[in-house]
């Protein structure tokens, strides 16, 4: 499973010059095998951005996150009470809780994460693509 972070999936359909070459390879390896995912705190998040105005997309914000989700195919991976108390570890020192949670869905379902955030790519509990 290829797990993606938020920004990854907002870069793929927004400003994909902004993905890496490797973050391109893992999107296209996840479309591939049906395995691509995103945890669900990520909706959360964009719908946060679109309704502050950090992103304006050109349809409503329900069509714009249906169309991230069915464009490339993404699972959408709810945070369960495992994932919960994981992204309360130690495992984990990011202070952002949206990025503990998105660790913690890569770490339970034993999925590489694309993401370009430093503090994540240094985990070394999980395997972290950018």
């Amino acid at each position: 499973m290829i797990l993606v972070d938020t920004h990854v999936l907002l870069f793929d359909a927004l400003e994909p010059r902004r993905l890496s070459r490797a973050a391109r390879h893992a999107l296209a390896e996840g479309m591939e095998s049906g395995s691509l995912a995103c945890s669900d705190i990520s909706l959360w998040e964009i719908a946060l951005l679109i309704a502050r105005g950090r992103i304006r997309p050109e349809t409503d914000a329900v069509q714009f996150i249906d169309d991230l989700v069915q464009h490339r195919q993404v699972t959408v991976l709810p945070i369960t009470p495992k994932i919960a108390v994981l992204s309360q570890s130690d495992n984990f020192t990011h202070g952002d809780p949206t990025d503990r949670l998105i660790a913690a869905t890569a770490l339970a379902h034993r999925a590489r994460l694309v993401s370009a955030d430093e503090r994540l790519r240094k985990l070394k509990v999980i395997d972290v693509v950018w």
